[in-house]
């Protein structure tokens, strides 16, 4: 009976500490969102929800809207760029056009008029106008960079994979993750930090079998990011049978013509293409 007093009062001592910690990183805002009716409520809410993240709570009355969101995993911002990205402005982000006009005839609301006013006059904050195709292009650098430390280890020359490992680390620090598009920016989420630490290990070393073991990793998680945040020209994920003591490995190439980053020119050819992807 004591055994199971105590384990109670553990329980509640956890709960309060959980609720606690929760309600630190809760905020809480209202933002004016434009709609009209009861199945504009539903889309908008649903954009904006998501379980332990964020809460959306829309008035259609007054087009305010209630979202309270966990601060150390989301922000404003990316709440009401998904709201906008189904079709309903904000005073932050404007819905692209050609999904407004697709919403029913009953929840085409309205829209603002959104101005620049004279220079003799104070400047309003204009709302960024929101594309499907969105802003991918940060992080081109990115994969540029990858694409050159592949190269530097076809060519087997390690202190040349050291210093391309290291342009690479300060492309993905350079990300603007904030700009990327809502399914892009999950996606980094993802993969960012793997990314950094695989690119820092092979920056540290100039040692090419310690540089290709840890390029196995990049190259995983490099390919799950392009399959989101398309490149500008297709891209070819090929796969080597031999590489990881037999296990095989993949990486990507610009070129369809295999150029094995695993072996160099001991093997330079050994490998196929398994996958290409394409331009959006």
């Amino acid at each position: 009976m004591k055994s199971l007093k105590k384990l109670m009062i553990v329980l509640i001592v956890l709960s309060a500490t959980v609720s606690n910690s929760q309600t630190k990183n809760q905020k809480t805002e209202s933002v004016k969102i434009y709609g009209n009716c009861g199945m504009c409520e539903s889309t908008i809410e649903k954009a904006g929800n998501i379980k332990n993240q964020s809460n959306v709570d829309w008035n259609k009355e007054t087009k305010m809207a209630t979202i309270s969101y966990d601060s150390l995993i989301t922000s404003k911002e990316e709440i009401l760029k998904r709201i906008a990205l189904v079709g309903y402005d904000s005073d932050t982000f404007l819905s692209p056009d050609d999904t407004y006009s697709n919403l029913p005839s009953c929840c085409q609301y309205e829209r603002a008029k959104k101005e620049i006013v004279s220079s003799e006059e104070p400047k309003m904050k204009i709302p960024i106008r929101m594309t499907e195709s969105d802003k991918t292009n940060y992080l081109k650098l990115v994969f540029d960079s990858y694409f050159a430390v592949k190269n530097a280890l076809v060519s087997s020359d390690g202190n040349l994979t050291s210093i391309k490992s290291t342009e690479l680390v300060k492309s993905i620090e350079n990300v603007k993750m904030n700009e990327l598009k809502t399914e892009v920016h999950m996606g980094w989420m993802k993969v960012m930090k793997e990314l950094k630490g695989d690119a820092n290990k092979m920056a540290k070393s100039k040692d090419e079998n310690s540089q290709r073991t840890d390029f196995i990793s990049l190259s995983n998680n490099m390919y799950s990011l392009l399959k989101i945040a398309k490149y500008e020209e297709p891209v070819y994920y090929q796969f080597c049978p031999m590489a990881n003591n037999g296990k095989g490995a993949n990486w990507l190439s610009t070129e369809y013509t295999i150029k094995n980053p695993y072996y160099g020119s001991a093997m330079l050819s050994c490998g196929k293409t398994v996958e290409t992807i394409k331009i959006k």
